[in-house]
């Protein structure tokens, strides 16, 4: 099959259509999925040719959405569910949380949960509150629980398809800054693991660490970079539990200094687990500490307010600077 070109979001199209073509157990649940074919049309066109009994729209309900496709799972299905807006997941964090993170090992393995919790999230498109959060830590944190964000395009089709095949509840964060995002994508490609982390760009002065919507981010830091001579090296995480802290060690053995960049909070952010566990296995090796750029420990801000908030050009190069001056 030849490469295409595609945005994200019809990557991520291509991948449940994929999804629901190989496996009749496959179904898609969410607010305005069906007939709208999602708010950022990521599923569009999949009730036309799948119908309603597979593709199906749901109430305004997150947590009876959730609690219905746990049900699903339970009996054979592999149901993959839409929250139309990060803000809007958190009616229904108590089913994920306490029933399908927990399922498995109360049943003490008998029971898999093969389902996956797709949530648009991150900032970078204007929107008002509850539609650009980055909460990702937040289930990072609970055990029993898978948590990916592809980059790009070619990620987005194939970590979405590999989550849908896999036996774990994963939770599946699309960087909504990104949907418009081209690249070709090669449908007939051989996917890396699905928790491997990638190096997307080498470099011999200092590691740049990002996951979904910060590593396009990375990418231009080390560009802009190169014009002061310096060398990044930037490492693609995408997923965040698990972490592959064994390629984060690698790339830190090879440039003596780390720099992590996402959108959510520092604060109890995915960067200080990994700065933690990169400063226990390469205190020898680390010639600077390892540094964090992210959001504020603030509540998101108006539209206005949001290139204050994130991550930018500026921010990560001024901690590049502040790292390689140690």
């Amino acid at each position: 099959m030849p490469a295409e070109r595609l945005t994200l979001a019809r990557a991520l199209n291509e991948a449940l259509r994929t999804a629901l073509e190989e496996d009749s157990s496959v179904l898609v649940m969410g607010e305005d999925v069906g007939t709208l074919g999602g708010v950022f049309r990521v599923t569009d066109g999949l009730q036309k040719d799948f119908g309603q009994d597979r593709v199906m729209d749901s109430p305004l309900a997150e947590s009876g959405i959730v609690g219905t496709a746990i049900g699903l799972a339970l009996v054979g299905y592999r149901p993959v569910v839409e929250i139309q807006f990060d803000g809007f997941v958190f009616p229904a964090y108590d089913q994920i949380v306490t029933q399908l993170a927990k399922l498995h090992a109360r049943s003490h393995g008998t029971i898999r949960m093969p389902m996956v919790i797709r949530i648009p999230y991150g900032g970078g498109i204007g929107a008002v509150e509850h539609h650009s959060e980055s909460p990702e830590a937040l289930f990072a944190h609970v055990a029993g629980l898978k948590v990916v964000s592809p980059s790009n395009p070619t990620d987005a089709y194939w970590m979405l398809w590999q989550a849908i095949r896999s036996d774990d509840p994963v939770i599946f964060f699309e960087p909504k800054r990104r949907y418009w995002d081209t690249a070709e994508v090669d449908l007939s490609a051989r996917p890396d693991p699905l928790h491997q982390a990638r190096v997307v760009r080498p470099g011999t002065d200092l590691t740049l660490a990002g996951y979904g919507p910060t590593v396009q981010l990375c990418l231009e830091a080390a560009e802009a970079a190169v014009a002061e001579g310096k060398s990044l090296e930037v490492l693609d995480l995408r997923s965040v539990s698990p972490v592959d802290f064994d390629t984060v060690q690698r790339s830190v053995e090879r440039t003596h200094r780390l720099v992590v960049v996402h959108e959510a909070p520092v604060f109890f952010g995915a960067g200080a687990e990994i700065a933690a566990r990169v400063t226990t296995r390469c205190f020898y090796t680390l010639e600077a500490p390892v540094l964090r750029v992210g959001g504020y420990h603030a509540p998101y801000p108006a539209a206005r307010l949001e290139k204050e908030f994130l991550p930018d050009l500026d921010r990560v190069l001024d901690a590049v600077d502040h790292s390689l001056a140690y």
